[in-house]
């Protein structure tokens, strides 16, 4: 059994073995473990003096800062599991997260946008700075622990019905996470990592933990950054990273700039993808670029804690594959290929991936329905049904060939269909619309097309219509599950029972 005062037993030896070390790198301003250890400690403290429900969740609002870092820590050492919810989401999205977790406190890092009920207190960052100022004190985190099952984090995915999942991770989760991390990629302690995704994303928990327990640097680089590519090419080389950590499509946009390579970036040692297929195009452009380097291909949902899976990719796998694998499963692990009444499948045939082993989720946070659906008893064992086809070969590599049902990734970012139809729903303008995604040659989503039955209005054209649709969605729903092209129509596809064709209209995007 793991505890979790081992995690952050592991992440506070630091500041007092190194106080001045270097834990956080925002464009240059920097913070270190004692500061780390001293902001997060208070804040722990102040919320054991709160007296909430035990164990029960704390919202934290914010971007890619420091303090957001802190205050994970902070709540966790008070005995309470966080949920991040990024700055930039829409108001709807946080009102969902907050009618299904009802968090006991919310800690504003930046201005929170909602109203709360009475009964549930908002910590603002001026607050959080007096509570800094405090005199420091001495604070027992074992007396508060969360231990074993108790849910450490909560992250938010796209749901079916237009509402999000909370995907709850807990102690035992994380830290087989971590020790696969330590064991299989080559990571020695005191490494820089690019913390690029956003910290309501999944992917950011490889970048966070890792470095933290092993006394690295998190590098922040923050959306401002990468929506700007001339400022984004400036600022890499700044950065002094080691350890990569993104998803393929955010390489990709790297890579348009010729001078990321290894005579430039000569400490970049360790390359690690999750979150979207990566392409061999992509593959073979960043080993060409980086031929000393190590790259991961790595493969997981947010139910089983990042990544299950990973393989790297040196030159007999893209000499041998066409699409590349995801690799072997992580040893504490199972990943096992099932029919759809959930019989075995031998290798080389497509089933849907079952996951079994320490790091799978107990379930959706409130959701009890949606639990039973995907975690079920599977030989006797608690599994996690992932929605993915994929393949088993004879060399043990496992292959993707994508989703059951009618969820895709973008960018990253795990979309399901349904929820994007539901937003559509909502819109002023549309009578009736449905989604599809588009793929590109490397059997990737290259972006998500609404069909719409658009409502009577007096817009002169196509054109001048969808902008109006867009930015009536950006209320509703996150940036990136807004489709990025709009067909009209008059009316949609039907199969024989009534329901809209999806299919047919997959057909036609990608004919």
């Amino acid at each position: 059994m793991y505890f979790a005062v081992d995690i952050i037993q592991q992440i506070d030896k630091w500041a007092e073995m190194t106080p001045d070390r270097v834990v956080y790198d925002y464009l240059g301003d920097t913070k270190t473990y004692k500061e780390l250890k001293e902001y997060s400690d208070k804040i722990a403290q102040y919320l054991v003096g709160l007296n909430l429900q035990k164990k029960a969740p704390i919202l934290v609002y914010g971007g890619q800062t420091f303090e957001m870092i802190a205050t994970f820590l902070a709540i966790v050492k008070a005995g309470h599991s966080y949920i991040p919810v990024d700055s930039e989401s829409p108001k709807e999205r946080i009102m969902q997260i907050m009618e299904i977790s009802q968090p006991v406190a919310c800690i504003a890092i930046e201005s929170f946008p909602l109203v709360l009920k009475e009964d549930v207190p908002l910590i603002s960052k001026q607050m959080l700075e007096g509570i800094l100022e405090s005199e420091p004190s001495v604070f027992d985190v074992k007396q508060y622990q969360i231990k074993g099952d108790d849910v450490f984090y909560i992250i938010f995915t796209s749901g079916t019905t237009g509402m999000p999942k909370g995907v709850q991770i807990s102690v035992n989760n994380l830290q087989s996470f971590l020790s696969w991390m330590k064991s299989d990629f080559g990571i020695v302690a005191g490494k820089t990592f690019l913390a690029q995704a956003a910290y309501s994303f999944d992917l950011s928990v490889m970048s966070i933990y890792p470095a933290l327990t092993q006394g690295g640097r998190l590098a922040a680089l923050p959306k401002k950054v990468t929506d700007n590519f001339k400022e984004l090419f400036e600022c890499l080389p700044r950065m002094e990273l080691n350890i990569w950590v993104s998803t393929p499509s955010f390489m990709d946009i790297c890579l348009l700039d010729k001078n990321f390579n290894e005579e430039e970036y000569p400490e970049l040692t360790h390359f690690l993808f999750c979150g979207e297929e990566l392409t061999k195009k992509t593959a073979q452009q960043l080993h060409e670029r980086f031929s000393k380097a190590s790259i991961y291909n790595t493969y997981g949902p947010t139910e089983a804690t990042v990544a299950v899976s990973q393989v790297e990719v040196n030159e007999t796998i893209l000499k041998n594959y066409s699409r590349l694998p995801i690799g072997l499963a992580k040893e504490d692990t199972e990943l096992i290929v099932v029919d759809e009444n959930l019989d075995v499948l031998p290798n080389n045939n497509a089933g849907e991936l079952l996951i079994i082993g320490p790091s799978v989720s107990k379930g959706y946070l409130n959701n009890p329905e949606k639990t039973a659906n995907a975690f079920v008893k599977f030989q006797g064992k608690f599994a996690y049904r992932t929605g993915d086809l994929a393949e088993i070969n004879d060399e043990g590599q496992l292959l993707y060939h994508g989703r059951v049902d009618f969820q895709v990734k973008l960018h990253g970012f795990r979309i399901e269909l349904e929820e994007v139809d539901h937003h559509l729903g909502q819109v002023s303008l549309i009578k009736q619309a449905t989604c599809a995604p588009k793929y590109d040659v490397n059997h990737k989503v290259s972006q998500i097309v609404a069909y719409v039955v658009a409502k009577e209005n007096d817009y002169p054209s196509d054109f001048s219509l969808t902008k109006a649709i867009k930015e009536e969605l950006t209320t509703l729903m996150m940036p990136y599950m807004i489709p990025q092209k709009f067909v009209y129509v008059d009316s949609l596809p039907l199969t024989n029972n009534g329901k809209v064709d999806r299919k047919k209209i997959l057909h036609e995007v990608n004919c």
